[in-house]
């Protein structure tokens, strides 16, 4: 990719998303969120691949929509209320149709159709970017709006797409499609609590994004896309595969590792609304996320091919990405003693 356009391009979200989470009229928040839209088209449609071409086709698809619902929906709450300001959402047709915008953005069910092809079709940085930093902008209009969401509505959007995320990531072979899948059942979790307390749902997010990075950028260094391209790569870098199995049980959110405490925080809040059966149903779901990480931790360390190429053993990666993903997996894995400081912030 030319140096220009990629500067062009990474400077674009970074300006999109400053300008969306920093504002309080419609117009600029949906101003923002199309600046990222057109500044990510260039990095998915980079490798001049058919499957790359078509998945920023249905990307552009999607958020066009999307946005042309936000502004409709903004409007439609301006022409009622006389009101701009993002806080200001009362017109109860607006707010269910920002729900549906944003929902088509994050990739909630029942408007997560795009996403896991849209990954599928990009490479690992590109999909690192829509599963984290892009979805900072939708999230943080739904924590401004969130005392005029439809409470019933986000909770039903939000066990199906923690049910979906689970259901559908078990069948795939496809390392992409998985942390797609994983993504849409994450953004469950975070949509669920959203209401009742939205610095709970913005620290999900955040874990979220570290431990995704972390995943992302290990594979991308270990060049993985496959289950059956992972069994190979153990015996090439062994540390790094070792470490890739810890960051995914705490991905799935397993007791001493940094991805049990939003899991834990987010039960104990639903449990305090009196949502008892919302929370045995998240919770329940959960395992089926569990059993995908599993298997890609078993994948990834304890299973070995039939015939093992012959490698040197790369224990020294490129240095930037080793201390990199060194200091990533490191939080992605050990923040769960600091809980009781994490608290104090929401």
């Amino acid at each position: 990719m030319n140096p220009h356009a990629m500067l062009i391009s990474t400077l674009s979200l970074l300006l999109g998303t400053t300008i969306t989470i920093s504002s309080n009229h419609w117009v600029m928040a949906w101003t923002g969120l199309e600046i990222n839209t057109l500044a990510i088209i260039p990095f998915i449609s980079k490798p001049h691949h058919p499957r790359a071409i078509e998945a920023t086709i249905k990307y552009f698809l999607v958020q066009a929509t999307a946005s042309a619902l936000l502004l409709f929906s903004s409007m439609s709450n301006a022409w009622a209320t006389g009101q701009w300001d993002i806080t200001q959402l009362t017109h109860p047709v607006s707010c269910i149709l920002l729900t549906i915008a944003i929902s088509m953005k994050l990739g909630l069910v029942p408007f997560h159709f795009w996403f896991p092809e849209v990954l599928q079709g990009s490479s690992m940085t590109t999909a690192l970017l829509l599963s984290t930093a892009l979805k900072l902008p939708p999230i943080t209009i739904l924590i401004m709006t969130s005392n005029s969401l439809n409470p019933v509505l986000l909770t039903t959007m939000a066990i199906s797409s923690a049910a979906l995320g689970g259901w559908m990531g078990l069948n795939q072979t496809q390392i992409r499609k998985i942390l797609a899948f994983s993504s849409i059942s994450h953004m469950g979790w975070m949509a669920i609590i959203l209401i009742y307390n939205p610095n709970l749902t913005l620290l999900t997010f955040y874990l979220y994004a570290l431990m995704t990075t972390t995943v992302f950028l290990t594979l991308n260094t270990t060049n993985t896309l496959k289950l059956a391209t992972m069994m190979t790569s153990w015996t090439k870098t062994p540390m790094l595969n070792a470490t890739l199995m810890m960051t995914l049980l705490s991905l799935a959110g397993l007791p001493p590792l940094t991805g049990f405490l939003p899991k834990w925080l987010i039960i104990q809040e639903l449990t305090k609304q009196e949502m008892t059966l919302s929370a045995t149903i998240m919770a329940m779901l959960s395992l089926l996320g569990l059993f995908f990480y599993l298997r890609l931790a078993y994948y990834s360390t304890i299973t070995l091919p039939p015939n093992t190429t012959n490698h040197m053993k790369h224990w020294h990666a490129n240095k930037t990405t080793s201390t990199l993903v060194a200091i990533l997996t490191s939080l992605a894995t050990l923040l769960l003693p600091l809980s009781p400081m994490i608290l104090t912030t929401l």
